[in-house]
């Protein structure tokens, strides 16, 4: 939980304020979606659509903490129907909600992707584990770095949570590359590949967005910028790639279910 510095004015206030909106609304959508439609999936696949459901929900619990806090930290006001003005009101911004909200959903939002690809079992265990465990310490390397001043010290932090990340990255671009072209149709194949490039995508946005108070951007400026980027990249990577994992359940469970119904 870093202070936040004085002087916002209210466009920046306000852009982050509605950064945060998007994703409690975002997230909290997703959420009511996937869990309406686990009933049109088969079996196999309820399981990586409840983890997708429950990732959005942590997300949205945790937004809307962000969000509370970051409306108590400041009062907007306008003085005689001038302009608005936002001063810090001396309560503290606690950001530290968004990397208790990674220490959970990162791991899961890999793990759905591993379930609904439907791996052997073996495979399936040893991936959950090493990706799940890569990206918490991933996360939690990260974390000391956010919370400093010292551009040194945000710096070697960054750079220590680089290696799981990239490991993990690997992982999704190369490592699943054979167990996509191995899907049950060419749609599911091509949902799979989306999914995982999607989730290289909006990961490579963290470190950019964690580097901002690192390249010469501070004051209010930068955290306007990190957090509305945060927000954006989480978007993308649960509540998106939430509906790529939906699509893909749905399209293996409809190939399974015509399957079934093909004469003997």
């Amino acid at each position: 939980m870093a202070p936040l510095p004085d002087g916002f004015s209210y466009a920046e206030w306000n852009a982050t304020y509605n950064g945060l909106s998007f994703g409690i609304a975002a997230m909290g959508s997703a959420t009511i979606f996937f869990w309406l439609q686990l009933p049109n999936v088969t079996k196999s696949y309820r399981t990586a659509l409840t983890i997708t459901g429950i990732v959005t929900l942590i997300a949205t619990y945790h937004y809307i903490r962000i969000f509370n806090s970051w409306s108590e930290a400041f009062t907007v006001a306008s003085k005689d129907g001038g302009d608005y003005e936002v001063t810090l009101t001396g309560a503290p911004f606690n950001d530290g909600y968004r990397y208790v909200d990674w220490l959970l959903t990162v791991p899961l939002l890999l793990i759905e992707l591993i379930l609904v690809m439907k791996l052997p079992q073996q495979e399936t265990v040893s991936l959950s584990w090493k990706l799940g465990l890569a990206s918490a310490l991933m996360v939690a390397l990260g974390y000391p770095g956010e919370i400093q001043e010292d551009l040194s010290v945000r710096w070697f932090w960054w750079c220590l949570s680089m290696i799981p990340f990239c490991y993990v990255v690997f992982t999704l671009a190369v490592g699943l590359a054979e167990a996509t072209s191995k899907q049950p149709s060419p749609a599911a194949a091509s949902l799979a590949s989306a999914a995982r490039y999607l989730t290289v995508l909006s990961w490579c946005t963290y470190p950019f967005v964690y580097m901002v108070k690192s390249v010469g951007l501070a004051g209010p400026a930068a955290t306007m910028y990190e957090q509305v980027g945060y927000s954006i990249a989480d978007v993308m990577a649960k509540a998106v790639f939430g509906v790529l994992i939906w699509a893909l359940a749905a399209e293996k469970s409809a190939v399974e279910e015509s399957g079934k119904l093909l004469p003997n």
